[in-house]
């Protein structure tokens, strides 16, 4: 079996604790090991402790010297559109004009127009620019992705981005959770009703049968989908087993984060207009709630999540980046948390728990990762920072100084690798 030890570790971020998803006053506990060590076997930890302790039982073990620098789990991003083609760059100039999200995609941008320029790429294609993607992700210091359907809008185009996905997950150091979100917008050709039986019908079967996902999402919102409508597809796709997630109340308070107790989804995300009423729902059906400032940040809006009055809650927060060409053209998870401090008041030692431990289980990952703690996957990060408030703190730059993935290194700015 191959072995790695890592340490000195200035901070060792563990995140040990319950085997669940962390809330309440548990957000704040990182489980720190100062000057922290960490053995590793055959892609999974072995031990973690004091680095004096670590040395003790080295063997033939690889030393990975993290030299006074943070040393924690790789983030966990429950919230990304990997695969798309393109870009978005006039929505980009549109809305440093001062025209809205809703003006943009009236006007042929917006969803759309990622939607033809994706159904108009070829596989291969498709392919070499997710890779790309994957890539940026890991730069950043993410070790495991959620990644969503959503902009084929057709049988075909849908399956071909989840077969991407399947591909893309074989092929790069990033693990990949795939999600179907046939329901993203409604084609330009088709009615409502017509999309939406064709979304429960035939796609959601195919999806089910080819296990193209583990999770099936829905836009729940004004112009896209309403309650009902996201009923009807959640439900069907909760009947062939598939797992729930949602995009609700971005927009405008819609009921969508009630809708998704009522549900008894796994996630409701975005949440930017969700009310006192919506956060009680989620909190009494045991719903984590994703937030993306990113995508706040992006639309050049004000309006961000409850954070606070949902962490008061009690509900176990999850931040994502929401990673697409149009709202959140970001795979960084650091600035993610940078904004979450800033803009939602959440403490550093919150943002890193949320986009971690908390992003695991969300994903149904948490036995595996999200912590570092014995048995579970080496996926970790080091950071070229001593204090692990420094990731938010220094916003805008990389502070990734190597990642590892079962614990081998996918990625060392230290030697251009």
């Amino acid at each position: 079996m191959s072995s790695l030890a890592v340490l000195h570790a200035s901070e060792l971020i563990t995140l040990s604790g319950p085997k669940r998803p962390r809330a309440g006053t548990e957000l704040s506990s990182l489980g720190i090991i100062r000057n922290g060590g960490m053995l590793v076997r055959d892609g999974k930890i072995e031990k973690v402790g004091p680095s004096d302790e670590i040395e003790k039982n080295l063997g033939d073990a690889e030393i990975v010297d993290a030299r006074g620098r943070v040393v924690m789990p790789g983030f966990v991003d429950a919230h990304t559109h990997l695969v798309f083609a393109g870009n978005r760059l006039d929505d980009f100039e549109r809305r440093a004009r001062g025209e809205t999200y809703e003006q943009i995609a009236k006007a042929g941008g917006g969803i759309w127009s990622t939607v033809e320029k994706t159904r108009a790429a070829s596989e291969p294609d498709l392919l070499a620019q997710a890779r790309t993607h994957a890539e940026w992700f890991v730069r950043c210091g993410t070790t495991t992705a959620e990644a969503k359907s959503g902009y084929g809008l057709t049988i075909e185009d849908e399956l071909k981005i989840l077969r991407v996905l399947r591909q893309l997950n074989e092929e790069v150091a990033l693990e990949i959770v795939p999600t179907f979100l046939g329901a993203h917008a409604v084609p330009r050709k088709l009615s409502p009703d017509e999309y939406l039986d064709l979304v429960i019908t035939e796609m959601l079967p195919q999806v089910a049968a080819g296990k193209l996902a583990e999770f099936s999402d829905v836009f729940c919102e004004r112009g896209y989908f309403n309650i009902e409508q996201s009923r009807k597809i959640l439900s069907e796709a909760k009947k062939l087993g598939l797992n729930l997630r949602g995009h609700v109340d971005q927009l405008t308070n819609s009921g969508g984060a009630k809708l998704m107790a009522e549900m008894g989804a796994t996630t409701a995300d975005h949440l930017e207009q969700t009310d006192e009423q919506g956060i009680a729902a989620l909190m009494r059906a045991n719903v984590q709630p994703v937030l993306l400032p990113g995508s706040v940040y992006a639309l050049g809006s004000t309006r961000y999540p409850r954070a606070r009055e949902m962490i008061e809650a009690g509900l176990a927060v999850v931040l994502a980046t929401d990673f697409n060409p149009g709202s959140s053209p970001t795979p960084s998870m650091p600035m993610a948390l940078s904004l979450a401090c800033t803009q939602m008041k959440m403490s550093p030692a919150e943002a890193i728990t949320a986009s971690t431990v908390n992003a695991a289980y969300s994903i149904n990952r948490g036995e595996r990762i999200g912590s570092l703690e014995p048995g579970k996957l080496a996926n970790f990060v080091i950071f070229d920072c001593e204090d692990y408030r420094e990731l938010p703190y220094w916003f805008g730059m990389p502070q990734t100084h190597s990642v590892y993935v079962r614990g081998d290194c996918v990625l060392n700015n230290s030697d251009g690798r």
